[in-house]
């Protein structure tokens, strides 16, 4: 699936069966605040929000920002991926 990222909107953006999901998210200081993560209950289930996810993290990573998941789906996301751990973000 292709994840785009719509910084003008600040989300990341993927249209699956026809259906718009979404991860938003606000950025300041070089700071992602993860705020709300949408996968209609019509396409869930497939791991579309994790993509979401996993692509918010990557650009962070290339970017140089750090992360805090404010969303409840973002904060269980990345107990799930230590991976990632280092880029969270003091609140």
């Amino acid at each position: 699936m292709y994840i785009a990222h719509n910084a003008a909107q600040s989300r990341f953006e993927v249209v699956v069966d026809g259906v718009q999901c979404v991860l938003e998210y606000a950025l300041r200081d070089g700071v992602m605040t993860i705020t709300h993560t949408g996968v209609p209950s019509q396409v869930g289930g497939r791991g579309i929000a994790a993509a979401l996810m996993t692509e918010a993290f990557d650009t962070a990573r290339r970017e140089g920002w750090r992360v805090v998941p404010a969303c409840s789906y973002a904060a269980v996301w990345i107990q799930r991926h230590p991976e990632y751990a280092d880029l969270l973000s003091p609140r």
